[in-house]
């Protein structure tokens, strides 16, 4: 998240494509973020890339995977590196990342700032194993009682109503409220948070995509994020309790802690990275159960399927649309040759649609099984909180379902955000009670 130049207000000048397949590069489609498509409705999009152009080199100059089978293989492989400061610049659009120079002292900070989910090992191992016990099945499911009694008291406000917006009153405040409680936030220090994670997620989108005005504002955010945790992590030093902050601040590994600047953005990471995609989830997850009264009713009534239901949500939904990584030495993938220092975009929601994995691949079932999803990616990084947003899912959906019945839409579409990265809605309005 390096504070970058404002992109070229046209994308440059194509770029010859490469791929398995035999059709000239100027009829065969690509993928293009600046269309506002890929935001609104990008799956008809996916299944094109898949059928013609499934590894290729786009018109900015990185290639783009849409497969199940090529994500999954540079997920796994020790070469696809997390870190963009081995992307070889010079073959990305202006806006990538702009060089870290002496007089930038603040682009040099966010770099040392770069949390763990941005970094391979030996950091990466360090880092994530300082807090991956915080994420265990085990203490996630001591966490489902305080879950359900959240759940609850915001269905009690929404049902007390005729129509709400679901996002705004229950997708969005149940997993900030969680998070916060897991690492020993102020119950009335939350709703500061909502303005910087805004930021931060529209953040997560490339630097070219952004404009001048978004990327300071994810400056800001960064700024105002660590300068809460500073003075949390503080008194926590001063005064530990039993949550992650005061174990964060204690946490050793061979003898070392976390430096300042680690714990910084390690607090900020876990609690973006730990509510974003789950409201997403859950917003989007409930779009789907309307959409599909038949999956709906058997979401509600029949309790064997609750957790592979969220994970057909997981597939379906994909919060998380797609992720990058850089490649550190010249390899394959897909029959397709590329060099160090070479940029992947990896297409994870269009993998989650891909028929070579999954049948009908367009329907959602919520007893789909076995559903190799993408959803929480794959490999070293594989999502940390992926049993904490399961957990959430599953008893925020099934007491949705359980207390609302009738549950509607109140319109007759709803408008998604510009991320490219991370896709969610603006507002569900539902009717509580149809």
């Amino acid at each position: 998240m390096t504070p970058t130049t404002p992109p070229s207000p046209t994308p440059p000048s194509p770029t010859p494509t490469d791929g398995p397949s035999a059709t000239p590069a100027s009829a065969r489609p690509v993928f293009d973020p600046f269309d506002p498509n890929w935001s609104k409705d990008p799956f008809p999009l996916y299944a094109r890339l898949r059928e013609e152009a499934p590894i290729h080199k786009n018109d900015l100059g990185f290639w783009v995977l849409a497969r199940h089978e090529d994500c999954l293989a540079v997920l796994r492989d020790k070469r696809a590196s997390s870190d963009s400061l081995n992307v070889a610049t010079e073959r990305m659009p202006e806006g990538f990342r702009s060089p870290i120079s002496e007089d930038d002292p603040i682009a040099a900070v966010m770099i040392e700032m770069r949390p763990f989910l941005f970094r391979d090992p030996p950091d990466h191992t360090r880092l994530r194993g300082l807090v991956v016990k915080a994420f265990t099945p085990k203490v996630v499911e001591a966490l489902r009682a305080r879950t359900q009694e959240v759940v609850d008291e915001l269905l009690d406000a929404a049902l007390a109503k005729d129509e709400v917006d679901l996002l705004d009153e229950f997708a969005y405040p149940l997993p900030v409220r969680v998070i916060c409680d897991l690492l020993g936030v102020p119950l009335e220090d939350q709703d500061r948070f909502r303005g910087w994670s805004n930021a931060l997620a529209r953040g997560l989108d490339p630097d070219f995509l952004l404009t001048q005005e978004v990327i300071d504002e994810r400056g800001r955010a960064v700024l105002q994020f660590s300068q809460y945790f500073f003075e949390l992590l503080a008194e926590r030093r001063q005064h530990p309790g039993d949550d992650l902050l005061s174990r964060l601040v204690q946490a050793e590994d061979g003898g070392t802690v976390l430096s300042e600047t680690e714990l910084l953005s390690t607090c900020i990471l876990l609690l973006v990275a730990g509510h974003e995609t789950t409201v997403n989830l859950i917003s989007g997850g409930t779009l789907a159960l309307l959409r599909h009264p038949d999956q709906f009713e058997r979401f509600r009534t029949d309790p064997s399927v609750t957790r592979s239901g969220v994970e057909e949500m997981l597939r379906y939904v994909s919060p998380v649309q797609l992720t990058g990584r850089a490649l550190t030495e010249a390899c394959e993938f897909g029959g397709v040759e590329f060099q160090k220092g070479d940029f992947a975009m990896l297409l994870l929601a269009s993998g989650n649609r891909d028929p070579e994995q999954f049948e009908d691949p367009e329907r959602f079932d919520v007893t789909r099984s076995p559903n190799n999803h993408l959803g929480f990616g794959f490999g070293i990084h594989h999502c940390l909180g992926a049993p904490l947003a399961r957990m959430e899912a599953q008893v925020a959906l099934t007491s949705l379902v359980s207390r609302a019945p009738q549950l509607a839409l109140a319109v007759d579409d709803v408008t998604y955000t510009t991320n490219v990265v991370l896709r969610g809605m603006e507002s569900l309005p539902v009717a509580m009670r149809a």
